[in-house]
């Protein structure tokens, strides 16, 4: 039996699956228990792919979708046209195998139900991180666990340019320019810089890990552009790091036992012993946290063509593997439907960086501030400046809507002059 296999784009990402499949053919055949044929490969200009056998290009996608393929797999990125193919060959029965992130979170649902009509398979594992097996540990290996959290550093464009900022002590601006000159940043970086990337990256994790339904709408978004070396400074000052961190976990939902699931993208200071904190460059890990399982740490190249390409190739693996033996993989499992805390009702702790009046009662009246608004202070360190002086101040855990508000108020005293930074705080006790 030969799988016929129908590619979208031929970008980065696609130009490596093909090159895969022609190098291991035999082996891949082999582990499949039938034979693999690329059958057609759909792009806008086929006179951009010189390297590819021309009778292969086709710019027909709906045409190639409907044709006689076993198995289609998208490397084209966005929400349409990849949407329309993409449910229209799960519903005639096709196999997918997509690295679409964007996709997944929006929907993630109507793919599922498109899938679930024909029996068809929906694997996904490069959209998330890249060479990282991550997705299918979470949706198979610990579909008998209780996954409580889940946290990480899933882009590499923002991970590098935080690495390269605390080791060099250099701005943002710079260190975005030095990545897009190193080709870590694409020319227009804003996905990956403002947090969508990984906001999308954390939806799809957290549909996984608490059988819920959640779409980047959902999660809570801070990007990087604000970070400054004063931050970074500050951080290492305390023997932390700075991270942009997605962070999935079950959380309480009032007072009567329920569980509900927050979400969110942001940076955040981390201890430099935490596991995360010594991921550097362009690299993603993943942090998960099961009940029965304890802590596990998923790291390795979360970008790049070869990578990602791994990861495609896993999954077209797998579900050729299905096709020849007429079983199915996993589909999607949303039974918990655990309703999506807001990030106002989140707990988190806060690093504030203000500048002050240098003179008796500063710290008297900041502190009343704070127990106002019930929010309790880890620690302080106050150093003078002439007229003025920075006060920092580390609080404990408390909801995130209280911390706001605190800071607030704070930043109308008469004896602060300005709230320099704020930013919050994981990876150790609250």
């Amino acid at each position: 039996m030969s799988i016929r296999i129908a590619m979208l784009g031929c970008g980065t990402v696609g130009a490596e699956v093909v090159r895969l499949l022609h190098e291991q053919a035999g082996d891949l055949a082999a582990r499949v228990g039938g034979g693999i044929e690329l059958a057609g490969i759909a792009v806008r200009r086929p006179n951009r792919h010189p390297d590819v056998p021309q009778e292969l290009l086709t710019t027909d996608a709906a045409g190639l979708v409907a044709s006689d393929v076993d198995v289609v797999v998208e490397v084209i990125g966005g929400i349409e046209p990849a949407r329309t193919l993409l449910t229209d060959a799960l519903r005639a029965g096709k196999s997918v195998v997509t690295a679409n992130k964007a996709l997944l979170a929006e929907h993630a649902a109507d793919l599922f139900a498109a899938a679930d009509s024909a029996g068809a398979d929906l694997y996904f594992e490069a959209a998330v991180a890249g060479a990282i097996p991550l997705l299918r540990p979470l949706r198979e290996s610990l579909a008998g666990d209780r996954i409580t959290r889940v946290m990480g550093i899933v882009n590499g464009t923002t991970n590098y340019i935080l690495s390269a900022m605390d080791s060099s002590g250099a701005g943002y601006a710079e260190t975005l320019d030095e990545a897009s000159r190193l080709g870590y940043a694409e020319a227009d970086p804003t996905a990956d810089v403002d947090g969508y990337d990984a906001a999308s990256k954390a939806a799809i994790l957290a549909s996984i890990a608490f059988h819920t339904r959640v779409t980047a709408a959902d999660v809570y978004r801070e990007g990087i552009t604000a970070v400054t070396p004063a931050d970074v400074a500050a951080a290492r000052t305390l023997g932390r790091t700075i991270k942009l961190l997605a962070i999935c976990e079950r959380v309480a939902n009032g007072d009567d036992g329920a569980e509900a699931v927050a979400v969110r993208v942001h940076p955040a200071m981390i201890p430099r012993t935490h596991p995360l904190a010594g991921v550097g460059g362009a690299f993603n890990a993943v942090f998960v946290e099961a009940d029965a399982a304890g802590s596990l740490m998923f790291y390795g190249q979360g970008a790049g063509g070869s990578p990602t390409a791994s990861a495609v190739l896993g999954d077209l693996v797998a579900v050729a593997r299905n096709k020849v033996v007429g079983g199915r993989g996993p589909g999607e499992s949303s039974y918990a439907a655990l309703p999506v805390q807001p990030i106002s009702q989140v707990d988190t702790r806060y690093h504030i960086s203000l500048d002050v009046a240098d003179r008796a009662g500063v710290l008297s009246a900041v502190a009343a501030v704070f127990a106002e608004h019930d929010v309790s202070i880890a620690a302080v360190r106050q150093q003078g400046r002439s007229t003025d002086a920075s006060l920092v101040i580390v609080t404990h855990s408390a909801p995130d809507a209280a911390l706001r508000s605190t800071v607030d108020k704070i930043a109308g005293l008469p004896v602060v002059h300005e709230v320099v930074s704020v930013m919050r705080v994981e990876g150790e006790e609250q």
